[in-house]
């Protein structure tokens, strides 16, 4: 397999570079490091390729497909440093995703999988979220992502777009669990959203990847989840516990005009089709995050909600 991945140096590009090399597939990372990191892709070792670019940018991008020619593409590139920088989340969610569309048509590439946000659905009308709920997405994050996927399923090409819980492994730099660990050991203050959310771990995240990537799977959208909700403030009790500390009295805010109180994917139809079913407890998959946290530490932590003011 020659597989290309857009925005390859984050969380889930690492982790499937980490998972796939070693079996012997030729992989090619294209990363504007927005927030992805150059050093959590090792240097000079064989099989893997590295370009600093945008996929916004189609000389760049067609420059890459020239070069490599690949068999698959992961697009796994996304904007949401700025929930208020629309222009940047269109020029990558949409404009880019788009360029990757017909570069994956122009040299034939055999499988494309796309990693969609759970925000697409916006506020649910009922939890957990069947596959079949209709997309309203009302952030800009949502909206540009959504835009981009429905390019993708009318491209013609053979496509699965997987919209995702929240996928906990190495690297992780988003949502509750990192921001919990890092401001816990810095003896700051904490606050948690009174929302719910769905938390995977990365080994049936890959798990379902080695299945997907197969040209001949089935094509389509698929919820990817436990199909298990869980609070904020849990995450927050199994970091507290994780660190040994004692009983902290945290408040509990309602969630933001941009945020959803409720998100869980309905992963039936997923489990079904592809004969998958996430395996770790979430108790074990928090435990998980946070042993990668205690050995390799936690910087930069981003999210695609605007602060609380």
């Amino acid at each position: 397999m020659r597989l290309l991945i857009t925005g390859g140096a984050g969380c889930l590009g690492t982790n499937l570079i980490e998972h796939w090399l070693p079996n012997g597939n030729e992989i090619f990372v294209i990363d504007n490091f927005a927030t992805g990191k150059k050093e959590a892709l090792p240097n000079d070792i064989k099989g893997l390729e590295v370009v600093e670019g945008d996929i916004s940018d189609i000389n760049i991008l067609e420059s890459c497909f020239e070069k490599f020619r690949p068999t698959h593409v992961i697009h796994s590139a996304a904007s949401y440093k700025d929930p208020s920088d629309w222009e940047e989340d269109t020029k990558t969610n949409v404009l880019g995703t788009i360029n990757v569309v017909k570069l994956c048509q122009k040299f034939e590439v055999k499988r494309l999988v796309n990693f969609q946000t759970a925000l697409c659905y916006g506020r649910p009308k009922s939890i957990p979220i069947s596959i079949s709920h209709e997309t309203k997405p009302f952030t800009s994050y949502g909206i540009s992502k959504t835009a981009g996927e429905a390019f993708l399923l009318n491209s013609g090409l053979s496509v699965v777009s997987l919209r995702l819980a929240n996928i906990c492994g190495p690297r992780l730099a988003i949502g509750p669990i990192p921001t919990f660990y890092k401001r816990l050991q810095e003896d700051k203050s904490c606050f948690c959203s009174d929302t719910i959310r769905d938390f995977l771990d990365m080994s049936d995240f890959l798990s379902l990847m080695d299945i997907v990537i197969d040209e001949n799977a089935p094509r389509g959208v698929y919820n990817v989840s436990t199909g298990e909700g869980h609070s904020i403030k849990d995450i927050f009790d199994e970091v507290v516990d994780y660190l040994n500390l004692e009983n902290i009295d945290v408040p509990i805010v309602p969630a933001g005009d941009d945020d959803v109180q409720a998100v869980v994917l309905d992963s039936s139809e997923t489990e079904k089709v592809f004969n998958w079913k996430a395996k770790v407890s979430f108790k074990d998959t928090v435990k998980n995050q946070l042993d990668w946290y205690a050995k390799y530490g936690i910087n930069d932590i981003y999210s695609h909600l605007s602060t609380p003011k």
